[in-house]
């Protein structure tokens, strides 16, 4: 794995990890998406899957996630589409897979619709669909229930423990690319890499740029992957979206995580191979 430094914008540079394929054909280039406060160290298990499936891979630290500069605006959907847009631009590729997971996932939608030509098929990991003003009855409310907790100068060993008992089934990996999503002081505690301000920005361009707008524009295969409670019905909002989408699977985890990339590395690389082997056919 190497790290990059990408500029996007004025005075923005974003932090990318990269796979290279070291054996064998070389296929589509594989372009990894975060969701909202987290980081590109969540796909290490899948980027590590399809790098050696023949895909180049990248995933990205969005502006104020991980090692990605903090500008003082862009915290939007359609400023972070446009980040990838700029970076692709950058590597100088096309016709990549693209996953996007939670608001990633929202973000890549955005992306492939206004950009068709960078995207040859998109996966959909748990996200993709938000859309908040189905969820909350006002702006109000729904600020109130996602405004996240103010927890800097909480011990990183009090979170790594938490997330130890929450998630018992992750790898080390897993659990210490999840403590990334906060920055380590030198106190031992944590502090947050996107400050609430900012995340409240994002979550305000969720509710007033909901995805399914963008869904006529995407002519390419799209795989949604819901995590679902074991006994859900056929009424998630995934499915709907799927019904929207002129090419769409639908392949729903039951009983998986909101971060099924740290959960099921090995499901979510599968699928993302398998859209790649159909935009190759």
């Amino acid at each position: 794995m190497e790290t990059l430094s990408i500029g996007v914008a004025d005075g923005v540079r974003l932090n990318v990890r990269f796979w290279p394929v070291t054996t064998g054909a070389v296929a589509a280039p594989c372009l990894l998406v975060h969701g909202l406060a987290s980081n590109a160290r969540l796909w290490d298990g899948v980027a590590a899957r399809t790098s050696a499936a023949g895909h180049p891979t990248y995933a990205v630290d969005l502006r104020a996630h991980g090692g990605s500069d903090v500008p003082d605006d862009g915290y939007d959907t359609a400023t972070a589409a446009a980040d990838l847009a700029a970076l692709y631009a950058a590597l100088g590729i096309t016709g990549a897979i693209v996953a996007g997971q939670s608001w990633g996932g929202n973000v890549v939608v955005r992306l492939a619709a206004r950009h068709p030509e960078l995207v040859a098929a998109l996966v959909l990991v748990d996200g993709g669909w938000i859309d908040l003003r189905r969820q909350f009855k006002s702006w109000r409310a729904c600020e109130s229930r996602l405004r996240p907790p103010d927890i800097d100068g909480r011990p990183a060993a009090e979170l790594r423990g938490w997330l130890t008992r929450s998630h018992p089934t992750w790898e080390s990996w897993a659990i210490e690319a999840t403590v990334a999503n906060l920055r380590a002081e030198h106190d031992g505690t944590v502090r947050r890499r996107l400050s609430i301000p900012r995340h409240m920005s994002i979550v305000r361009s969720m509710w007033d740029d909901p995805p399914e707008r963008d869904f006529p524009a995407l002519g390419m295969p799209v795989w949604l992957m819901p995590a679902l409670p074991a006994k859900a019905g056929d009424d998630h909002p995934s499915a709907a979206a799927a019904r929207a989408i002129a090419d769409a699977t639908l392949v729903p985890v039951r009983g998986g995580d909101h971060d099924l990339h740290a959960q099921h590395p090995e499901l979510v690389a599968d699928v993302i191979v398998q859209a790649g082997q159909k935009a190759a056919a």
